[in-house]
Parts: C-alpha cells; structure tokens; sequence
C-alpha cells in the first residue's frame, strides 16, 4: 500500500519529526520552548509543527518510555488525538510524577507522533443489546 501523504508546517525553529530506527512505529516530537515541570505539575510544551494529513487518517501523541521511566514524565491525556482537519501547532500536555523538577529545552524529544486509520462505524440506538457471558461485570470482573 502506497503510504499516506502528510505535510509538516514548521512554525518555529523545530526539528523535523523523525523516526529514530526502521522499525519504529512513531516520529519524534521535539519541544520548540523552554519550560521547567514542578513536581506534581503539568504543562502544555509547543512542538513548532502544525500537520496536514488527508481525511480518514488520525495522528496520536503518545508518551516516550524513556522519559517516563527515568524521569516520571508521561502525557497527561495520552494518547492525544489530532484530527485530519486541525491545522494548529501540535502542543503536548507533560506531567512530572517524579520528585524533582525537570527541565524541558528546545530540541528535546518529548512525545511521539503514531498515524493511524480509525474505523468509520455509524452509532445506532437501541432498546436492548445481546447478551454476552459477561454481561456487565467491569472493573476486575475477570479476575
């Protein structure tokens, strides 16, 4: 399948997204400011890029495990969703669960960017819905 078109906007001096390896999933994103997370605190970075990509495809912003794993940093509404029609900067929410302040500069890989095909489906009410062998149990149902 010939892969989708998606056109990158730099609205500041910001690093082109990039794949790290082959085989990786997502593109890099990489902070345009300079910002400090308190611990406990969380703050909206700006990546310098605005995208455009056709209808019927979505980006995610998703956290980097590094970060997370060194440092207790993750995104606060993860994964964010972009839709095809936004054509505003890419901004990413970070929140700090570690213990000390962390500093964020221009240049820094903070998230990732994941291209995805969402299923169209179309919403139907209705009265009743079938049963299954697990009907309501949620939460720890399973065991």
């Amino acid at each position: 399948m010939k892969p989708a078109r998606v056109r990158i906007q730099l609205l500041a001096d910001a690093p082109m997204p990039a794949q790290q390896t082959e085989g990786a999933a997502g593109f890099d994103l990489a902070a345009a400011e300079s910002v400090t997370i308190g611990p406990g605190s969380f703050v909206t970075v700006g990546t310098g890029i605005a995208i455009e990509m056709p209808a019927g495809l979505e980006a995610q912003v998703r956290p980097r495990s590094g970060l997370a794993a060194r440092h207790g940093i993750g995104l606060l509404n993860s994964p964010g969703t972009i839709d095809s029609d936004y054509r505003g900067e890419v901004r990413v929410v970070l929140f700090n669960l570690g213990k000390k302040r962390f500093r964020i500069s221009p240049g820094d890989r903070i998230a990732q960017l994941v291209f995805s095909r969402p299923a169209r489906v179309r919403l139907e009410p209705a009265r009743r819905l079938n049963k299954t062998g697990r009907g309501a149990g949620g939460f720890g149902h399973t065991g």
